[in-house]
């Protein structure tokens, strides 16, 4: 699954997770930790399975639960015009 962020978009990693920039509208998004490593695993080529058996293998949730985490927050994000693809 091949996600990018907007070229109008910025990505800063905070010490709780990381904040989105949207620089067309000046909005702010906030991702914790968890939603910061789901965006950089799927910005890295990861597989929403891949990412799934990674957060489940940290986490106390459910392969099937992750995958469905991680699609939300993928649903999200393309909502947002954030990322592409």
């Amino acid at each position: 699954m091949s996600v990018e962020l907007r070229p109008d978009v910025t990505l800063t990693p905070t010490g709780s997770g990381a904040v989105v920039l949207d620089e067309r509208s000046g909005r702010y998004f906030q991702l914790n930790r968890t939603g910061l490593h789901i965006l950089q695993s799927l910005l890295d080529d990861r597989t929403a399975d891949e990412i799934a058996t990674d957060l489940s293998g940290r986490y106390p949730v459910t392969a099937d639960q992750a995958r469905t985490d991680v699609a939300a927050l993928l649903g999200s994000l393309r909502t947002a015009g954030l990322v592409t693809g």
